[in-house]
């Protein structure tokens, strides 16, 4: 587990209640400088809620959030930060292209637009309202606007949801990069290939807390998928 010291992200008995129901039920969980985390759970295990804290979205009844050692929300590091969220229903009538040069504009040192567009392959959808993209293109729009502003930590809320196998792995080269340049990456998913294929370290969610955590090799060690380990350590949560 990474030290104070070494954590972009240290998460301490988070506890939050949504509609009467408890979502976040002390959950505690670290992400290491330069590394990938996954977060795997459950619908309704509480990673997108885990998320909205760490980005200051929904403030939490207990527990204590640290991101880039500020509070989370912090004004002072909001612009080191970059989310990709699951939807985003406000960007609806721009075009992808405006979006993501608006958005650039926004930061000092934005990433290059054009290299982003290209290694995302959105060249030919840049002129197209974004309520027009396939859900596949638009998480590709969503996933260069959360990094165009180059950030030192991001989180990416099942990134790859809606993207056909070759976006895919266009996504996950694009991760790897990251990694290899330093950012350190928190994502959501659903897809225990992908966990098992980039993440540095593993939390996996249920009921509001972590029922396992470990890197891939360690939860795996007995011989299981860790889709395997994931089934044996979460429930089925009611609808």
């Amino acid at each position: 587990m990474p030290t104070a010291d070494d954590a972009a992200l240290a998460v301490e008995d988070l506890r939050v209640v949504l509609g009467g129901r408890e979502v976040l039920a002390g959950l505690t969980l670290t992400a290491r400088r330069g590394a990938l985390t996954a977060v795997l759970g459950p619908n309704g295990a509480g990673k997108t809620t885990l998320v909205r804290c760490c980005t200051g979205l929904v403030r939490p009844g207990a527990g204590r959030v640290s991101v880039l050692g500020s509070p989370a929300g912090d004004r002072g590091t909001a612009a080191r930060v970059g989310l990709m969220p699951q939807s985003t229903g406000a960007w609806s009538g721009i075009r992808a292209g405006e979006l993501l040069r608006y958005l650039a504009g926004l930061h000092a040192t934005p990433q290059d637009v054009d290299a982003l567009v290209a290694e995302l392959g959105l060249g030919p959808v840049l002129r197209t309202p974004y309520r027009r993209l396939s859900g596949g293109q638009q998480q590709a729009v969503n996933l260069a606007a959360a990094l165009v502003g180059r950030p030192e930590l991001v989180f990416l809320d099942e990134p790859t949801a809606g993207m056909d196998p070759h976006a895919r792995r266009t996504t996950w080269r694009l991760l790897e990069r990251l990694r290899a340049a330093g950012v350190t990456v928190v994502l959501t998913t659903h897809a225990m290939e992908e966990a098992a294929a980039l993440a540095d370290q593993v939390f996996i969610l249920d009921r509001g807390h972590v029922a396992v955590a470990g890197t891939v090799p360690e939860l795996t060690s007995a011989g299981q998928s860790l889709e395997d380990v994931f089934l044996a350590h979460t429930t089925v949560q009611a609808g």
